[in-house]
This record gives C-alpha cells, structure tokens and sequence, in this order.
C-alpha cells in the first residue's frame, strides 16, 4: 500500500461538546465555582490512561471532561456520534474514512493540536506496541516505534486491537486533515471513533514524560479540564482548561474523592461535604430525596450486568450445569426487589439503539426463569453437588453484594451448590483460573452495534478469551464477519448465531439486567445527568 509522499504512521484507538453562556450571577461576579464529587472508586489501575483503564469508573472520570476524541458522543442526548476534533468526517471507501480537525484546539500544554498528534495517538508506540492489524499490515514510521523508556502495560495494545483490530495506520494529509486506513471493511469506523479509547493525546508531552507511569498520571489532552492532582486511591483534582476550544469551562475546579462505603458517601452529601455522590442504590433515593435541598438523578444506560462462566473449572465445563445456572435465575424478581423497578431485563446482550441499523433481533429473549428445566439439566449433567466457587467485589457494581447473594440463593433453590468468596480486587477475580466458577461483569454499547459488546468482550481478543474463561470456534470465525463485513443480512443473521451459541447452547455469560445509575446531589447545583457513568461538566450541561 503507497500513499505518495505523504506520511504514514502506524495506529490505534471517541466524546462531545455542546454551547452556553455561564449563568448571570456568576458572570457578574467573575466567580466559578469547585466542585466535590464522591465516588467509589477512581481508576482501578491508578492510571488516568483510557487503553489501561477500561471500565465504568473510568468513564466517570475520563468523559467528557478530561479527554475528547475526534468524533464525540452526543452524552446528553442520544449518545450519537457528533463533532469533537474533527468537525467533519466522509467515508473514502469501506476501508478508509479522512476527516477534518478542528482549527486552533489547544492542549492543555499550550501546544495546538495537529495531525501529528492524532496519528501520533493511534500509534505503535502509543498503542498498538507491535500488535499487527487483522488482515493486514501495518504501516510504520520511524519516530513512532516502540521506545524503551515507555513500555506499554499489556493490557494496553490488547485493548487497542479488540477496538481497533483492522487498522493499519494514520495517514496524514497536511496539518488538519488525516485519513483512517483499515485493513478490512468495517461498517462500524465512525463509531470506532466515539468509544474509549480513542482520544487524543499530546505527542510532545508523551515525549517529554520520563516514563509511561508519569505520563499515564498527568496525560496532557484537549479537554475542557486538566488533570492538578492525583493521588491514586484519593482523589483527582481536574481544574479548567481556560483555553479550551469550546469556550471558558464553566467551573473552576472538579474534585473527585474516593469513598467505597455507601453510606458513607450518603453521610458526606446530606452534611454538605460533598455536592455529589454517585453509585447510589435505590433503596437510597429516600433518604436523599427527602433531605432539603437535595435531590436524585437516575437514568438507565447502555451497560447490562452480566455473569461470566469459566470453563477452566472443571464443572463449569459442562455446558448444561451453565445453561442450569442461566434457567435458576429470577431476573425480574431481582429488578423488582433490588433495583425498585427503576431498571428492566433486556433481550439479552442488546440494546435498543441497535433497531436504527436494523441489527436489533427483536424476538430474542434472556433464557426463561424455569427451576424444573435447571433441575433436571443439572441431572442431566450427572452433577454431583460439588462447590462451585463464586468470587465477588463488594459492591464495585451498584447492589452487588446484595445481588450475587440473591443470585446464590436461586442458585442453590435449583440445586447448585454456589459458594461465594469475596475478594478485594480485579487482580483477585483473575487469579486462580482452574478454581473461579463465576464472577461479575457488566457489557458496555460502545459502538452503537452488536460488535460491542459481543465481539469485543467476548470475541476471540476479548477479555473472556483472553483470560481462557471460554473459547467457541464457531462464535469466533463469526466474530471476523460480524466485523469486517459490510453485508447487512448476513452480519444480522451472524449476530443471531452468535446469541445462540454464547447464550444458549454454549453460555459464557448470562444477562441480568440493564444497569442504572443514580446520583445523588446539591438540588440548587442545576445540573442534569447524562444517561451514561460519564458526567458532563462542559459548558451547556451546567446551569448553577
């Protein structure tokens, strides 16, 4: 492949803004106002990396406030894509796609941001780490291949290949516009482009940084806040980014504290310490509904909580005690009582955004709640009563100590001897792969199409995979289709399979519900809530 002259560079790797002027008060008083929001947790990796930490605290933390990509989520509304870096985007062909960037966007280093930097930030030595393209190879340019002084975590070019697993490289074209090279066709770039991960860093700052773990604590971006302080484990203090594209942020300061215990953040917010607290479960909203001056936002988002089978562990092997575990499991029962009916059961791992391309399979359902069916599955098994391990977090999801207690308990009512075992972190979940029967997940839309989450949690570079919990060749060789053609029927008839296999004959997971977020806060604060983990503090989302 020759591209004339014109620099390549090897690649990898989307968020939104809006527009509105600062309220009265505040512009005549030439003041802006800091905020302190308690979370759960901050980042599980103490990295502020978006390819190291890939989870629901991290878009909390990472959007859209701290990084921005070239195409941006629409946070506020229907979580579309629409204009962030780039201000136009036009496919070349079904491989390739050019967009325009943004005139005069500034990192928070001072520099502006070029093409240089977006190739850079799709890079080898950013990313990718070696990782070739599906299909393909890539294109490399000298001044990005691996340095020693910054050695990528594993987990980074892993991620980057399950996100972008045909893309060749960058291609710069002058200094505003770049084009996009796949490998393979691929329905999905545009959308490639909004999800985590794929946002723009400074490449003079990531040369200036001594080392990875310095930089990945302090990156330099283009958002409407920078990182002050980090002190992982405690808080991150963001403070406004006056040079932003979009206009002068409309607040001074963004505290993030970490606070595990539940109660703990309901104590800080009703005292007035904290102006949020998030991660809240329902049976909380009284409490802080009925406080003066306080108030609940709640929406549900495009993430399902699911549970993951390891067929490492020798029962688990059999996939008619998983399909038994799928049958045992009461999904309304646990809206009902845990979540209040503020959520619902989806049609397995969909969402309803997939009906506007047609890939939503509407007569699909989670696997019915059926205890006799369970029963005699697991007789038919031969399963003999041994213990089958369950490791759980304490409450890293919202109800989930509650929940997988519930879930143990319908559990054992079909006659599974689940046995839960707490643990204190990821790192913990994965060890002991031959023992773990089951742990907790939840599956993120990041793409607005069935490639996410089926393909990319549970394909053959998803984590499931990767961390030999399951492996299905069939699903696997239907991954690649679902991925790199560009024919609606079959890649819909594809999908359809591939919910059989993961979720019927074959189960590495079962859906429990679609998650829900609800964020307790300050009522006189003025401020609306994405339906999403991410909280949008730009100009337009906040009216104080």
């Amino acid at each position: 492949m020759q591209f004339n002259r014109r620099q390549i560079f090897p690649l990898f790797g989307g968020v939104a803004a809006g527009a509105l002027i600062l309220p009265r008060r505040l512009m005549a008083e030439g003041k802006r106002r800091s905020l302190t929001i308690a979370v759960q947790k901050i980042s599980n990796n103490n990295t502020l990396d978006i390819w190291h930490e890939q989870s629901n605290v991290g878009e909390r933390i990472f959007y859209p406030n701290l990084w921005e990509g070239l195409i941006g989520r629409n946070w506020m509304g229907n979580q579309g894509p629409v204009p962030e870096l780039a201000t136009e985007w036009k496919r070349i062909d079904d491989k390739t796609i050019e967009l325009k960037l943004r005139q005069g966007v500034k990192f928070h280093n001072g520099d502006e941001m070029t093409a240089e930097d977006v190739a850079f930030s799709f890079s080898d030595e950013r990313v990718f780490a070696g990782t070739g393209p599906v299909g393909g190879e890539t294109i490399y340019a000298e001044n990005f291949k691996p340095k020693t002084d910054k050695e990528l975590p594993a987990s980074v070019p892993g991620t980057g290949r399950r996100l972008w697993p045909a893309l060749r490289g960058v291609e710069v074209i002058d200094r505003y516009t770049v084009r996009f090279h796949n490998a393979t066709p691929d329905v999905t770039l545009e959308g490639r482009f909004y999800a985590a991960g794929s946002q723009i860093t400074s490449k003079r700052a990531w040369d200036e940084a001594p080392t990875y773990a310095e930089w990945a604590r302090k990156p330099v971006t283009t958002g409407a806040y920078k990182v002050e302080d980090y002190k992982p484990d405690v808080s991150l203090t963001l403070v406004a980014h006056d040079e932003h594209w979009a206009g002068r942020p409309p607040l001074e300061r963004i505290r993030f504290v970490e606070v595990p215990e539940v109660a703990s953040r309901v104590n800080g917010l009703l005292s007035g310490e904290y102006d949020f607290a998030c991660d809240l479960p329902p049976d909380q909203i009284a409490t802080i509904a009925n406080a003066p001056g306080l108030e609940v936002q709640s929406s549900t988002i495009w993430n399902h909580r699911v549970s993951v089978f390891n067929v490492q562990n020798e029962i688990m092997a059999n996939p008619l005690v998983r399909r038994a575990m799928t049958h045992a499991i009461d999904r309304k029962a646990i809206v009902d009582a845990l979540w209040a009916g503020q959520t619902e059961v989806p049609k397995g791992l969909q969402f309803d955004s997939y009906a506007a391309s047609n890939m939503l399979i509407e007569d699909w359902a989670v696997p019915e709640y059926n205890p006799d069916l369970a029963r005699d599955l697991l007789k038919q098994a031969g399963y003999k009563g041994d213990a089958i391990p369950y490791f759980l977090l304490n409450n890293y999801y919202t109800n989930q100590t509650a929940t997988g207690q519930v879930l143990t308990e319908m559990w054992q009512q079909a006659g599974l001897n689940i046995q839960i075992q707490m643990k204190e972190n990821w790192s913990q979940i994965f060890a002991g792969e031959g023992e773990r029967g089951v742990r907790d997940w939840s599956a993120s839309n990041l793409v607005n199409d069935p490639v996410t989450p089926m393909v990319n949690q549970f394909g053959p570079n998803g984590q499931a995979q990767q961390n030999h919990e399951w492996k299905n060749d069939e699903l696997n060789k239907l991954s690649v289709l679902l991925e790199t053609s560009t024919d609606h029927e079959l890649r819909r008839k594809s999908f359809r399979r591939m919910l059989e296999i993961a979720e019927r004959e074959d189960p590495v997971y079962t859906v429990l519900h679609q998650n829900a977020v609800f964020t307790g806060m300050k009522s006189e604060l003025n401020w609306k809530a994405a339906p999403a983990f991410a909280m949008d503090f730009r100009r337009g989302n906040w009216n104080a």
